[in-house]
């Protein structure tokens, strides 16, 4: 079937609002279309060919941020943060593997999330559930809960502005690997984790110095003073993603410019749904979660509709499972896109198959779940002779309480209610990220051994 950015309209789709306001929804829609694009065609391709790397065991992809952003909570202080984390982490996870990280922010986009239900109940009160600010609002009241078309103007813009600011922090000296010991947060600097992250940072500095006494010029070396983050959200919402899509002029190809890298959720990856029609027809790289209820056959008819010509870093395969169950239905899905001979990055996100209601009624993540299904993935990968190629997390830099566990913080279900800020799920901290990224780094160098 031929493809156009607008033919996924004509397949059935899930998760998506209904708008009460049809003639608003088309002016929103035709005014976003008019917009200069967010990210470039060519950094996509940049994106990809990193992402074929990884693939190859060349590279390792660190993808984390916000579940969901806010409107209300959007602030350069949280951007800050989050990229000081991945700077930190990616520091931790390069200097123990040898190997180059790429970086993908789940930032700058994503907005929309999907919903077990269609409807939410409060104290008997039932309402339609909040989708993510670019649909409707999270006030539980009637009038929050309709969609409004507007919230995608609202949402570009923030989503403009914080590429611009990512952009700046790239290029404009926050990445210096001289500045490398101002990456460590506040909350974090007098803990064991900051002090293990400071020997590390000592240690580049005595890097740094050996190759300036070998008449190396530093500072004319961009890879030391400049870095990349690429971002990425689910592509919930066509609507938007249609908006965004644009003819690239060098080769004709469509890319979703709305973000580098989009990805297709658990819950709308039917193969005759609109989200595969519209995500087989663009060319940034992609990916697509995989959770346990995913069959041998049908996970090879998605690879072959997503990525038809098997292009090596073209399709992120983001294993969902829960600790629970990876071990049982990984391992069967592993070997039979090993045995069919198809190009695939595979990645964990041990965040979505892993949450729980505590004690206390928060929603949240056991951090010896999420652990325990970040080592379960790399030791099926070993046994199987394949790359683990990348970790997926929702992680903030801010110093909230929402999953609980670790031994950087050890928070309890009682403690969750201190700084419980999530727009939706519940999200690692620094401390718990950076944990995990130097519990990683581990496995990471005896797989390089």
């Amino acid at each position: 079937m031929s493809w156009t950015p607008r033919s996924w309209r004509n397949f059935s789709i899930k998760q998506q609002p209904i708008y009460p306001d049809q003639n608003t929804l088309q002016t929103v829609e035709a005014e976003i279309a008019g917009y200069p694009p967010l990210i470039f065609a060519g950094e996509a391709r940049n994106l990809k060919a990193d992402l074929a790397r990884a693939g190859r065991g060349e590279a390792f992809l660190l993808q984390g941020g916000d579940c969901a952003e806010s409107f209300s909570n959007f602030n350069s202080t949280s951007i800050k943060n989050l990229f000081k984390l991945m700077l930190q982490m990616n520091m931790v996870l390069m200097y123990s593997s040898g190997k180059p990280i790429i970086k993908v922010g789940r930032i700058a986009g994503q907005f929309a999330k999907p919903r077990s239900s269609d409807l939410e109940e409060i104290n008997g009160v039932s309402l339609p559930s909040y989708r993510g600010d670019i649909i409707n609002d999270i006030e539980f009241t009637s009038e929050a809960r309709i969609p409004d078309p507007a919230r995608m103007l609202k949402a570009y813009n923030q989503s403009a502005a914080t590429m611009n600011l990512l952009r700046a922090f790239s290029r404009g000296g926050m990445a210096d690997l001289e500045q490398v010991h101002q990456w460590n947060l506040d909350f974090i600097k007098d803990h064991a984790l900051g002090k293990k992250y400071e020997e590390l940072s000592d240690k580049i500095d005595d890097a740094m110095r050996f190759m300036s006494a070998c008449g190396l010029e530093v500072k004319n070396i961009p890879q030391l003073h400049q870095t990349t983050i690429y971002t990425s959200h689910e592509a919930l919402l066509l609507n938007y993603e249609e908006a965004l899509t644009r003819k690239d002029s060098l080769t004709g190809d469509w890319y979703d410019c709305s973000a580098h890298m989009l990805w297709i959720g658990d819950r709308t990856r039917d193969l005759n749904d609109a989200h595969i029609e519209y995500f087989r027809g663009i060319q940034n790289p992609i990916g697509c979660k995989v959770g346990p209820s995913m069959k041998e056959d049908e996970l090879i008819s998605l690879i072959d509709a997503l990525n038809p010509n098997n292009e090596e870093g073209r399709l992120n395969l983001i294993v969902r499972m829960g600790a629970s169950k990876i071990g049982e239905y990984f391992p069967r899905l592993l070997r039979k896109v090993k045995s069919e001979g198809r190009n695939v990055v595979w990645s964990i996100d041990p965040m979505h198959g892993n949450v729980e209601k505590a004690s206390s009624g928060f929603k949240t993540r056991d951090f010896d779940n999420i652990l325990s299904e970040v080592k379960q993935f790399f030791a099926i990968h070993e046994s199987e002779g394949t790359i683990a190629g990348g970790i997926h997390l929702e992680m903030t830099g801010d110093d909230v309480t929402e999953c609980t566990g670790s031994q950087s913080c050890a928070i309890t279900a009682e403690g969750l209610s201190s700084r419980y800020h999530t727009q939706c799920d519940p999200r690692l901290n620094a401390k718990q990220a950076l944990e995990l990224s130097f519990m990683l780094s581990d496995t990471l160098a005896k797989a390089g051994k």
